[in-house]
């Protein structure tokens, strides 16, 4: 029969196994705790300057173009019909060349009217004049027949009263001399009055008719310049730009026909961004980059308000256009703004567009690493930076994008 037997101890084996499975767990966590390794950077990639002191210019700069200094634009004065057309785009016109031939039959019946209505103010003026005066010098007749009335009945009411007292006319009859003299008394001043209210009027009322025809004078003078502006010509010498119409197209009243600009007399507009534009004062010096040739120049105008993200800029040109400058032609503009004398400068960092604190690499160890450091950058031009702390003089920096290592704090450099 069968023996049970009692189990063997594993005692060392147990300890074994437990010791490696410590083991592993104390490795475990000392690997977790070791900082990763630095990532490896190609420094040939990379762009570097050196912190540097002395004088330091700040400047801004944005594209452009060249565009006229005086441009006269030709729009329409009426609606109309384009009939002819006389010059071309690109041609040298001069004062009171003929450009295209515009026809509006409604607007010939306008001026037609207009002419009628001022014909016929004229005439009720001369009418109302004439019978003005006419009136008057009846009225003056008539004080003048009533003064001779009145001057003998006053003389017939004397004589009356006379022979009255000696009993030669009745009563009756001096009654009625006496009645006459006053009602002619009377009638007398009326007329007076009526003639002077006549004279006082006269004037006013041919004032008004007067004013009347220089309306319609004014009306018919408006409709003859549009009807004349039908037939557009040059209002100066210069070059004619932008006439892209064609016979028998339609234009409304304010449509811009063309242009007309002197090609000698340019200037250059440039789009500053709003960030940099507010620096940007009438006076400060420039330079215009034609891409044959270099122009000094100076900011003349800067327009208030920013358009989609941009400030437009002119700058008056002061020396002389190279070959081939044409207006729209593409530039680049570079305005000084100040010259900073003595400051701590670099390159501009791709990652420092404004003012303040930023982190920026600073290569440490000959060449073969570079770390992070909290550098507070101050004004700043197009290609420089001033330097407020952070950095001393001699330091190299990394100026590239280096926002994909944002998480660690050093590099190597290979």
């Amino acid at each position: 029969m069968d023996v049970a037997r009692a189990p063997q101890k594993k005692t060392g084996r147990n300890a074994l196994i437990g010791a490696g499975v410590l083991l592993v767990i104390v490795v475990t966590i000392a690997l977790a705790k070791l900082k990763p390794a630095a990532p490896t950077v190609d420094a040939a990639t990379m762009y570097m300057d050196s912190v540097r002191r002395g004088d330091m210019v700040r400047d801004v700069r944005g594209p452009g173009s060249l565009v006229p200094e005086h441009i006269i634009w030709i729009t329409a004065q009426a609606n109309a019909r384009v009939d002819k057309l006389i010059a071309e785009s690109g041609q040298k016109v001069k004062n009171g060349d003929v450009l295209l031939e515009l026809s509006n039959p409604d607007q010939q019946i306008q001026a037609l009217n207009a002419e009628q209505a001022l014909s016929a103010a004229q005439a009720a003026l001369v009418s109302l004049t004439t019978t003005l005066h006419s009136g008057t010098l009846s009225q003056e007749g008539l004080v003048a027949t009533t003064n001779t009335q009145y001057v003998q009945a006053r003389q017939d009411a004397m004589a009356a009263d006379t022979l009255l007292a000696k009993r030669l006319i009745s009563p009756f009859d001096y009654n009625n001399k006496k009645a006459l003299a006053d009602e002619l008394t009377q009638r007398l001043r009326i007329e007076r009055a009526r003639l002077a209210l006549m004279r006082q009027t006269v004037d006013s009322q041919i004032d008004v008719q007067k004013q009347q025809v220089k309306r319609l004078k004014d009306i018919a003078k408006f409709q003859e310049d549009i009807l004349a502006s039908l037939t557009v010509r040059s209002p100066d010498t210069g070059v004619l730009q932008d006439l892209t119409l064609q016979p028998g197209q339609w234009v409304t009243s304010g449509t811009m026909l063309a242009k007309v600009v002197e090609p000698g007399k340019l200037k250059a507009q440039l789009r500053i961004p709003e960030t940099q534009a507010k620096d940007v004062q009438i006076g400060q010096k420039a330079s215009i980059d034609t891409r044959n040739g270099i122009i000094p120049g100076h900011v003349s105008r800067k327009d208030p308000s920013s358009v989609a993200g941009t400030v437009l800029v002119d700058v008056a040109l002061d020396g002389d256009l190279p070959a081939g400058a044409v207006p729209d032609l593409s530039v680049d503009g570079t305005i000084v703004i100040e010259q900073l004398k003595n400051v701590l400068f670099t390159g501009r960092p791709a990652s420092g567009a404004g003012t303040g604190p930023v982190g920026i690499f600073k290569v440490v160890e000959g060449g073969s690493a570079a770390v992070r450091v909290q550098v507070v950058l101050g004004r700043s031009s197009v290609n420089l930076v001033e330097i407020v702390r952070g950095l001393n003089v001699g330091d190299k920096v990394i100026l590239s994008d280096m926002s994909q290592w944002d998480n660690v704090e050093r590099v190597r450099l290979k």
